[in-house]
């Protein structure tokens, strides 16, 4: 059985630390080895500050204790009887076929590093990941000193500056996903966001998917998707926010955010794997919109729970570099993750950091009215950006009751109501139910 991050009742945080604390950075792992704990974890301490596989000149022990990382703390965990991941060495003795796992807890000068995420990630993962004495590990956590928030500023706008601009407040922000996914021309794409805006919907997104494409270019795309959004909010006084997919290249961004902007718009969406965390600080830095941040490919990153980097870690770097709104995957969704590492992402999202530096939760994936029940019986927020593709465009009484359907399961799910009993007279979340929740019985 694989071990995954438990999660908490309360949400990680990073807040200003004892001095001691503020000139190193500290790195939580899981890792497995057929090796002791204790020397796997001084070989990572080792691999990742001044240590080699020999000594070498000007290696005094000066320098050694200046620049060596630490390990603070070793806790063992099971053990396994085979390796998680191939390629690893396991030394010659009786215990050579079991595999221990353990957490460990390693701190980096910061004066190795300086307020630099690409060279925090150079330190904290880097070869870690290739080193023969480990059959797992993975990054889960880290405290980082204030230095970063002084060169990090965060997202600018979070989820208070993004309920002032959606004028959204006491609940939680519905919205969509442009669906299908890809395809639609910028022409097509007009009646269904006019539809979705007139139904009152508090957000909408371009899919990941699309770009900048050929057929869809973005300025075409802004353009047509912001004339509809305009002209409904002169008749009916609501503007509904809309994340244009901008990811590209480092110039793209800049172009893109500018475009948007230009034409009114009030948010731009980035895959932030794709641009890099570098990238994304690139975009904090000229943005005067929120930054809605998509996660694709944070699979190839954690879904084998003794690889990679678990969603603690990687959100605090997401809103170090300025993200305003996080994907966390969904409850009860087609992805892989549990509902209990759901529910942990979205605590993390809402948890302080730097005293502040909190951002929008975005949930989605096979999402419908009922899904709002979960979250909130999970959650107890309201702090959260609930994006329903299917459940919205492909109710059966339409895009507007879809929405409405949206509203009424939140609705139900805060005034502690069962979904049936609250779908009495209100036929739009029937609706839902029967075609929605009839797959989920």
């Amino acid at each position: 059985m694989f071990l995954v991050e438990t999660p908490t009742s309360e949400p990680s945080t990073i807040e200003s630390a004892p001095r001691a604390k503020q000139e190193h950075v500290v790195a939580t792992y899981v890792i497995e080895t057929a090796f002791p704990l204790d020397y796997a974890a001084e070989v990572i301490a080792g691999e990742q500050s001044c240590g080699t596989f020999v000594a070498v000149p000007n290696e005094t022990a000066q320098l050694k204790e200046r620049h060596s990382a630490k390990v603070l703390s070793v806790t063992p965990l099971e053990t396994v009887a085979s390796p998680s991941l191939e390629g690893s060495t396991a030394p010659q003795s009786p215990n050579a076929s079991r595999y221990q796992r353990g957490k460990i807890v390693v701190s980096f000068p910061y004066h190795n590093i300086g307020p630099s995420i690409p060279n925090l990630l150079t330190t904290v993962a880097g070869n870690l990941y290739e080193i023969q004495q480990l059959s797992g590990i993975r990054l889960v956590d880290l405290e980082l000193p204030v230095a970063f928030s002084q060169r990090y500023p965060g997202p600018a706008f979070g989820i208070e500056g993004t309920r002032k601009l959606t004028n959204v407040h006491g609940r939680s922000l519905i919205g969509t996903i442009i669906k299908p996914s890809i395809g639609l021309t910028p022409d097509e794409t007009r009646p269904l966001v006019r539809e979705l805006a007139m139904a009152g919907l508090d957000f909408a997104k371009d899919d990941e998917l699309n770009g900048n494409a050929p057929y869809a270019p973005l300025a075409e795309r802004v353009a047509a998707v912001m004339d509809e959004i305009n002209r409904v909010a002169d008749k009916t006084g609501k503007k509904m926010m809309y994340a244009f997919n901008i990811t590209g290249d480092v110039d793209e961004l800049r172009r893109g955010h500018d475009l948007v902007n230009e034409a009114g718009g009030s948010c731009v969406m980035v895959a932030i794997n794709s641009i890099g965390f570098a990238g994304l600080s690139y975009l904090r830095q000229h943005s005067e919109l929120p930054i809605h941040g998509h996660r694709a490919m944070y699979g190839a990153l954690a879904r084998h729970p003794m690889l990679g980097i678990g969603f603690t870690a990687y959100q605090k770097l997401c809103r170090l570099a300025g993200v305003d709104h996080l994907h966390v995957g969904g409850l009860d969704s087609k992805f892989y993750q549990s509902n209990a590492e759901v529910r942990q992402s979205i605590l993390d999202c809402l948890a302080p950091m730097y005293g502040d530096y909190r951002v929008m939760p975005a949930i989605s994936s096979a999402q419908w009215a009922g899904s709002a029940e979960g979250i909130y019986a999970a959650t107890k927020t309201i702090d959260i950006l609930h994006l329903a593709g299917g459940g919205i465009i492909a109710h059966p009484g339409g895009i507007s009751e879809g929405v409405r359907s949206m509203q009424q399961g939140w609705e139900a799910a805060m005034a502690n109501i069962t979904l049936a009993e609250y779908a009495e007279g209100r036929p739009e979340l029937r609706l839902a139910i029967e075609k929605f929740g009839k797959s989920r019985t």
